[in-house]
């Protein structure tokens, strides 16, 4: 998922509406405390005898709706499967959707309003809306939530927990293949077109310390999300000379950065971040490019990978959904779901279904394998669940459109990255 620009004066504005909103809330949080059921298991805000409530703060209507609702079916999937199984704790999950169209103000509201009345969040699309509710989540109201970013700003928190690598460390993956795929040298130079803002600027970072450390230049392209032409920087970029282009940016720049460079035969490998793809792109002109010659990094294995996890999960959202298309929101979306299953299976053997129950859960999962390529380790909150990257290519005869070329990898200089330095 990518992230839009906020300035500075408009991220302020918006953690003040968080804080106003919490000043305003009638309930104080209530971390550890909880009432016990019959069985002896504690249990704390919204959850019932018979249900326990979760979030999911989507986007279904705003510049991410496609995501959005790839996710939200995976998630109301994954619920719909987990209660056939008898749910948790003798009580079913219930998701409780709210679309906030990619507005922040929505985002705040939303989130408010069922603060109270959810155990925690399975989905929260936006990184500078989490961000914006994160120091009142830490002090006040301590629901466990699982984002749909990966930015290190939201790093740090014992209840908000980055699911996959964060995009720097991505980044550096993604220099890593093109470097052991010799695709790449010590010495070249490598273009770098990113958004403004967090998700483009955590990406950046990335591939200044790969840099770093191979010994490569990093030829600086920044762009804003309603740049759709790429022209000027493929133009740019060739005239400096580099070797190769990372793209941390969506998937409309990386239809038209390949498709340019393509056209004027400037065939230099292209990697993008996770969100820098959409299956729907290899019906464009550019499709046959994208085959050919650009590649994506993720945490997760794409929706059709032959794998169990990825295949079965094929299976069941085509008959969940025959009309919609597969992508790779269904294989993020589900994934975060299992995550929390587990969340929640150990919070119920401890008999502590409290919000401080399910974030001493979350901190005591090492090594948790979802089904989906990579194992999680939640002991740490400074870091993000993994270091390592999938690398994937675009291919047309691939249900969802991407192929596995490199399985989960973390490269040394992911490894040594240093978070919050």
């Amino acid at each position: 998922m990518t992230e839009r620009r906020f300035t500075t004066a408009a991220a302020a504005a918006l953690l003040a509406l968080a804080l106003a909103a919490a000043g305003c809330s009638s309930k104080a949080g209530t971390g550890g405390q909880g009432k016990e059921d019959a069985q002896g298991v504690r249990t704390g805000d919204g959850i019932t005898d018979k249900v326990i409530p979760l979030g999911v703060l989507t986007d279904l209507t705003g510049v991410y709706a496609s995501l959005g609702k790839s996710l939200t079916q995976a998630q109301q999937l994954w619920a719909k499967e987990l209660n056939a199984k008898g749910g948790i704790c003798g009580r079913t999950v219930e998701l409780t959707v709210r679309d906030h169209g990619y507005d922040p103000q929505k985002a705040v509201s939303a989130y408010t309003e069922l603060e109270p009345k959810v155990a925690g969040y399975v989905q929260f699309i936006g990184s500078p809306f989490v961000a914006a509710v994160k120091q009142r989540v830490e002090t006040q109201d301590k629901g466990l939530i699982l984002p749909q970013a990966w930015s290190a700003s939201l790093l740090g928190s014992p209840y908000v927990r980055v699911v996959g690598a964060t995009y720097d460390v991505e980044t550096v993956n993604a220099l890593d293949f093109l470097l052991t795929r010799k695709k790449i040298a010590k010495g070249d130079k490598v273009g770098h077109v990113y958004f403004e803002g967090d998700y483009g600027e955590n990406a950046l970072q990335g591939s200044r310390y790969a840099a770093e450390k191979a010994g490569l230049t990093i030829v600086e392209q920044k762009i804003k999300p309603t740049d759709n032409d790429m022209t000027a920087q493929v133009t740019a970029l060739k005239k400096a000379g580099v070797k190769a282009v990372v793209l941390s940016a969506g998937p409309r720049q990386a239809a038209s950065l390949v498709g340019v460079a393509a056209a004027g035969r400037f065939a230099v490998p292209i990697i993008g971040n996770n969100s820098a793809f959409s299956p729907q792109l290899l019906a464009t002109p550019a499709g046959p490019a994208l085959q050919k010659n650009y590649w994506i990094a993720s945490s997760t294995l794409p929706i059709g990978s032959p794998e169990p996890g990825p295949a079965a999960l094929a299976k069941a959202y085509r008959a969940a959904y025959p009309k919609d298309a597969l992508d790779n929101g269904v294989a993020a979306g589900y994934s975060a779901g299992k995550i929390f299953e587990e969340v929640l299976t150990r919070a119920c053997k401890d008999k502590n279904l409290t919000r401080e129950g399910m974030a001493e859960a979350v901190r005591s999962m090492n090594a948790f394998d979802n089904g989906f390529g990579i194992t999680h380790d939640f002991t740490d909150p400074k870091a993000p669940s993994t270091r390592q990257s999938v690398v994937m290519q675009p291919d047309a005869n691939t249900p969802g459109g991407l192929k596995v070329v490199q399985p989960a990898t973390a490269s040394e200089a992911a490894e040594s990255f240093p978070f919050g330095k």
